[in-house]
């Protein structure tokens, strides 16, 4: 058997390296339907990687003056060959960059020996053929508005446009879908996916006999859950960058919670996506703004803060204003616009000016450099928005904390009159080098700015939702989709640039975002119509075609088996085991960590330079709550590749590695789980077999096999037999973690069953989404 197993890896990771090997090379050398090679799709790939850095968008790093990522330049004559052309179209031996690119002289070949880079002999040939079909150029498919065509034909199997676009593709790859998933599965799929948390037993057995009109109500009953917008919420988090400190070197604590529970609030509300866009970039600029509009705001000033004294302030401010500046055009637009603080950008058509032009849009608040002063019992970042319960009754009534008066939050403001900050070029990036005066301003190569706009955050808000930005609707549509598949149409989700990755299904990924937008930006209804595709509730098996052709799943002939995120891995502990305290909201919580780590990475100052667990019900809230130290992030999320919350982030990696298993085996917070379900299954089955078949459903969200339930009563036999002969090692084993052991549950069969569920949470299966 275990050669077998041996076998079967080997053979999966040789597939999978000669499929990444390959995978570029048949990508590229894929034609289009009439057999026509497109400059998107197969040339600008290979000039960014191998030209663009010398003959791109940055003029001062071009060299012999030759452009090749405009048709203007390609097509002009050569400054050092007068009468040659780069370029001419239909006629490779005309065009220089035929023969440089075919030279074997190390002095004319092209890219440099010094670069290097080197063109292989596919890129070669793809670009000789290029040229023959006539060099057309075609505007980067990111910057072109989206359109919505007609989706391909899909024979018997689409549910929706989704599934007709997907297996159009499948067919065009040599795959056929998977058959759907069986009731149990998708019911944990789904409720993973929508709430972040297991379904329980009683939704499970409600829905055990799944048809299409059950499956749309146990969607709506999970979109109207409560849990749906902490679930959603953690991916924001990341993008807003929200902490619970303020870096730098004291690092000490910050309250901005409030904009975590808005956030939270407002997705459950199912506010459309502009308008949650519009309040957090321009709230307080709104006719009459409301607190929870100035609220919102506090999306701007996430960012780090420092709180040393000796800064200059300055330096500090133009820092805020880029981290902004950069937040904004990665999260919210997908662009890598920070390339461009200290030169033209490499590869996309943004130059320095664009970047500073954008960058003025924030450089206008009353905000300095050096903001608090850690001795203080409060450190104050102006401008603060002073929250209380009647402040904000009506709408955030969930905010009912004492904690919540007397609570200062950072948020937005804007100078106005003789106040008025002007922006300027700054050579190099640098604070203290203004070089031209610009004023706010969009990238013209994504959309021109309109005139009649307010030349403020808010003109800004109403350029990034309007329907005619090529990027907002496609970037978030693809965010969405990488939530739910793992991997976004764009896997590069944030970088739709010349250097990120193109998308696999781009035809599909524009009739979402217009689709989207045409429905009033809903993000409830976008969910339900991905989760409700063919595509969504195919099963995860794997069989030999997948391997061969498509390893990665990138064209969905299965679904995909994910690892859940950190923080619902401790929301699945804590619900399935019964403890988890589902109040909404409210100040961050320091839960179970080992001693020292803060105290190891700390200046010494501050409320922040030790770590004082919490206790009680706050030991049991999702993980979504857990106090966010940006200098020393908690240590079980970031071991489960959480983001470390100090910059804009769109995706998290998925790492394997042995310390996920040792957190899975040894956290206090798993084995205080087992301990409590153990008891409270001891006390309510009437043999041993119930509470582990009971405890494999809470768990693992399905009914027990035959086999796995031998194994499980087999293991509890022998623990049984141990602590029996052993019972002074029962009470050593059960007092793990603060919920109160009662007396009358410290006895073998207890401590038996918690190793059975210890166990059972340390299955793959249990923290993976299939």
């Amino acid at each position: 058997m275990k050669q077998n197993q041996a076998h079967f890896f080997v053979t999966l990771l040789s597939l999978v390296f000669l499929w990444s090997c390959d995978q570029k090379k048949a990508e590229n050398m894929a034609l289009q339907g009439d057999g026509q090679l497109s400059y998107n799709f197969h040339i600008r790939p290979i000039l960014s990687d191998k030209c663009f850095a010398c003959h791109g968008p940055d003029a001062n790093k071009r060299e012999a003056e030759l452009r090749l990522d405009t048709e203007e330049g390609a097509f002009s004559t050569l400054k050092e060959s007068p009468g040659k052309f780069a370029l001419v179209s239909g006629n490779p031996q005309s065009s220089e960059v035929y023969h440089r690119i075919v030279s074997t002289d190390p002095s004319e070949v092209m890219p440099p020996p010094e670069s290097n880079l080197v063109l292989t002999e596919e890129e070669k040939e793809l670009i000789t053929k290029w040229i023959e079909q006539g060099a057309e150029y075609e505007p980067h498919w990111a910057f072109e508005k989206p359109e919505k065509i007609t989706p391909p034909e899909a024979e018997n199997w689409a549910v929706n446009e989704i599934d007709q676009f997907i297996y159009a593709k499948m067919r065009q790859k040599g795959l056929e879908p998977n058959p759907e998933a069986k009731p149990h599965e998708l019911i944990k799929r789904a409720s993973l996916d929508l709430t972040g948390l297991p379904p329980s037993p009683e939704l499970l057995d409600k829905f055990e006999d799944l048809t299409d009109e059950s499956y749309q109500e146990l969607l709506d009953g999970l979109l109207s859950e409560p849990a749906f917008g902490e679930k959603l919420g953690i991916l924001w988090m990341d993008i807003s960058r929200y902490s619970d400190s303020y870096g730098y070197q004291d690092d000490n604590i910050r309250t901005q919670w409030p904009y975590r529970d808005w956030v939270i609030h407002v997705l459950n509300e199912n506010m459309p996506y502009d308008q949650f866009i519009t309040w957090q970039l321009a709230g307080d600029l709104l006719p009459n703004p409301t607190k929870e509009q100035i609220l919102a705001t506090a999306f701007n000033r996430n960012h780090k803060y420092t709180e040393e004294g000796g800064v200059i302030d300055e330096e500090y401010r133009i820092e805020y204003v880029l981290d902004k500046t950069n937040t904004v055009s990665k999260g919210l637009l997908g662009i890598t616009m920070e390339c461009a603080q200290c030169h033209d950008h490499k590869y996309d058509p943004l130059s320095q000016k664009e970047y500073y032009e954008f960058f003025a849009f924030f450089n206008n608040s009353p905000e300095k450099g050096y903001e608090g002063d850690v001795s203080q019992s409060k450190p104050a970042k102006t401008p603060i928005l002073w929250v209380d319960q009647e402040d904000l009754s009506g709408v955030m009534a969930f905010i009912n904390h004492k904690d919540t008066t007397d609570l200062s939050i950072s948020v937005m403001d804007e100078l106005e009159g003789e106040n008025t900050r002007t922006t300027y070029i700054l050579d190099r990036g640098v604070y203290d080098a203004p070089t031209v005066p610009v004023s706010p301003n969009t990238p013209s190569s994504i959309l021109e700015f309109d005139k009649n706009l307010e030349k403020n955050r808010l003109g800004l808000a109403k350029w990034i939702t309007s329907p005619d930005n090529p990027l907002t609707a496609r970037v978030f549509v693809n965010l969405i989709w990488q939530e739910i598949f793992g991997t976004g149409i764009v896997k590069s989700a944030g970088d739709f640039g010349m250097q990120g990755d193109l998308p696999t299904h781009p035809e599909l990924l524009d009739w979402l975002a217009v689709d989207f937008m045409e429905n009033g930006w809903d993000i409830k209804r976008l969910l339900k119509q991905i989760l409700s595709s063919a595509t969504y509730k195919q099963s995860a098996q794997i069989n030999k075609d997948h391997l061969a052709i498509d390893p990665e799943n990138l064209y969905l002939a299965r679904a995909s088996r994910l690892r859940l995120p950190a923080e619902n891995i401790q929301d699945l502990v804590l619900a399935s085991s019964g403890l988890l305290v589902r109040e909404i909201g409210g100040p961050s919580v320091k839960p179970y960590q080992p001693d020292g780590i803060w105290e190891s990475a700390t200046s010494g100052r501050g409320v922040l330079a030790k770590y004082v667990q919490d206790h009680g019900e706050k030991l049991y809230r999702r993980g979504l709550y857990n106090f966010i130290k940006l200098t020393v992030p908690p240590p079980k999320a970031i071991i489960f590749d959480s983001s470390n919350r100090d910059r804009c982030e769109l995706s998290r990696g998925r790492t394997n590695t042995p310390l996920q298993a040792l957190v899975m085996l040894n956290d206090p917070m798993v084995l205080e789980a087992s301990r409590v379900l153990a008891s409270n299954l001891i006390n309510e089955s009437s043999n041993p077999e119930d509470a582990i078949q009971n405890a494999f459903k809470r768990i693992v969200c399905r009914e027990i096999r035959d086999s796995e339930e031998d194994i499980l009563a087999d293991y509890y036999e022998d623990q049984l037999e141990r602590f029996e002969n052993n019972p002074d090692q029962i009470r050593a084993s059960l007092e793990v973690g603060e919920y109160p052991l009662e007396e009358s549950d410290v006895k073998a069969e207890t401590a038996a069953l918690m190793q059975v569920i210890v166990t059972i949470y340390n299955l793959e299966e249990t923290i993976t989404k299939s």
